[in-house]
């Protein structure tokens, strides 16, 4: 017969696996989707948790059938249930989100379901824009590089390919195995970039089935992808967003400036001449749209030899014409922000898709990279005073 005098008598094996699974909870709820880049809590894909004895089931719930994130996400939340004392070992119960479900997640990413471009004129993220006068002047592989460096520095990045005809970021951050570019996953309407070096990525070049086939595309087609690249893609929360612009003066830097006028150009260069009178087209051309002409970069500015000197092999001076040019007409003169020489390792990790800050941190071309991130983030335009949308409650 029960005394109603004595407090009632706990079971401390229900105790200890409530506390158990309160905590398991916890853990796999933190687990970050590698693709969003948001936790499984947040994302509501973590589903019902058990504990039974040292045994934790746990229920995560991908956000589409086939996922490729998913072996990935499975193996973290493992990892992060049995890490909690007590837990010896974890089953993961995969399912997929029903309809409503995704409809749910993707109303949390994108309140009401707009389909708008979040960087335009107002956005918190910094758009700069690589341009250059000619092809060949590796605007491409400066743009790569300077992603990488940026996200190494603790900045959230990504790199919007807008060089259609000949698209080449997926390749140079590893991202095209066999020479096929990873394909982005799909959210219904939304689009996941492939992620490399942390970098979010996307490029015309991950829809085409086979790469030896050319893009070949009139104004408006061009146009109508870059607008769908900024609507559709959802790349988050960003510091920085990198477009790597086709060279010259086409449809698709004329749709940017259109597009991002707020955006901030970085001309790109090489020493000879023949190079830099076609950039401060580019240049020209950027400033008629209303943006901002945050520098030039000089590449290829010479290749060091085993002695300490230099050899020039294309001349010298080529960035500190284009600067001297695209300053008439500003308040403040056009700097050079950076001289990147020639590097061997940086040829080949861009064969290879491995970026020469990430592989070769010693390297002169690698340092000078670095070098052009950091003034790159102290030179932007000041955030003081902008509007942070939020209001207190």
């Amino acid at each position: 017969m029960t005394n109603p005098r004595l407090p009632p008598r706990v079971n401390s094996t229900s105790s200890l696996a409530i506390a158990l699974t309160t905590a398991v909870t916890a853990a796999v709820g933190a687990v970050r989707d590698p693709e969003l880049r948001l936790s499984l809590a947040e994302l509501g894909m973590i589903g019902p948790v058990s504990v039974e004895g040292t045994t934790a089931t746990v229920q995560v719930r991908l956000t589409i059938a086939g996922c490729p994130a998913a072996r990935s996400i499975e193996r973290d939340v493992e990892a992060a249930s049995t890490g909690i004392v007590g837990i010896e070992t974890t089953t993961v119960d995969v399912q997929v989100m029903t309809p409503d479900e995704r409809a749910a997640l993707l109303a949390r990413l994108k309140p009401g379901g707009r389909r708008e471009n979040p960087f335009g004129p107002g956005t918190l993220t910094r758009v700069i824009a690589v341009t250059s006068g000619k092809g060949g002047v590796g605007k491409s592989t400066l743009t790569a590089n300077l992603a990488v460096a940026l996200a190494a520095q603790g900045m959230s990045v990504g790199i919007l390919d807008a060089d259609v005809y000949g698209f080449s970021i997926p390749g140079l951050l590893g991202l095209a195995p066999a020479g096929i570019a990873v394909k982005p996953t799909r959210l219904d309407d939304m689009i996941l970039p492939p992620i490399a070096h942390d970098v979010k990525v996307i490029s015309i070049g991950m829809f085409v089935e086979d790469a030896s086939v050319a893009v070949a595309w009139r104004g408006p087609m061009l146009h109508r992808t870059i607008t769908q690249f900024l609507t559709d893609v959802y790349f988050g929360d960003l510091d920085i967003l990198l477009l790597d612009l086709p060279p010259g003066t086409g449809d698709v830097a004329i749709s940017v400036g259109q597009l991002l006028p707020n955006a901030e150009v970085l001309v790109v260069t090489t020493p000879q001449s023949a190079a830099a009178d076609v950039a401060v087209r580019a240049g020209v051309v950027a400033r008629q749209t209303g943006q901002r002409i945050l520098g030039v970069v000089e590449n290829m500015a010479g290749l060091p030899l085993p002695d300490g000197s230099v050899l020039e092999l294309f001349g010298s001076g080529g960035a500190a014409e284009v600067a001297q040019a695209l300053s008439a007409g500003q308040d403040t003169p056009v700097a050079v922000l950076g001289e990147i020489p020639l590097s061997i390792a940086l040829r080949a990790g861009g064969d290879v898709g491995d970026p020469v800050v990430a592989a070769h941190p010693t390297d002169p071309a690698s340092q000078a990279i670095v070098a052009l991130a950091r003034i790159i983030l102290t030179a932007g335009p000041s955030r003081v005073g902008t509007s942070l949308g939020l209001s207190p409650k």
